[in-house]
């Protein structure tokens, strides 16, 4: 699934990065890498989602959330 369909307060992997090599660039360079573990703390279909990885605060937008596949975490 992609990251923008995930609802709030839900814990995530990342399993792959589909794009061209500055999409992958900047994704990244921000902490967001296959196997990374993010939590989704807002998700407004208006705005950019809003997660949680890596001690981190990061805003995704719309765009970028297509380009990040991921596999929710149960449990």
């Amino acid at each position: 699934m992609k990251l923008g369909e995930l609802k709030e307060n839900t814990q995530a992997v990342i399993s792959s990065l589909n794009g061209d090599a500055r999409f992958i660039s900047r994704i990244t360079s921000i902490g967001l890498t296959p196997g990374c573990r993010v939590v989704v703390i807002k998700n407004d279909r208006s705005r950019p989602v809003l997660l949680y990885s890596r001690d981190t605060m990061i805003a995704v937008n719309r765009r970028e959330c297509e380009g990040i596949e991921v596999s929710e975490v149960t449990a």
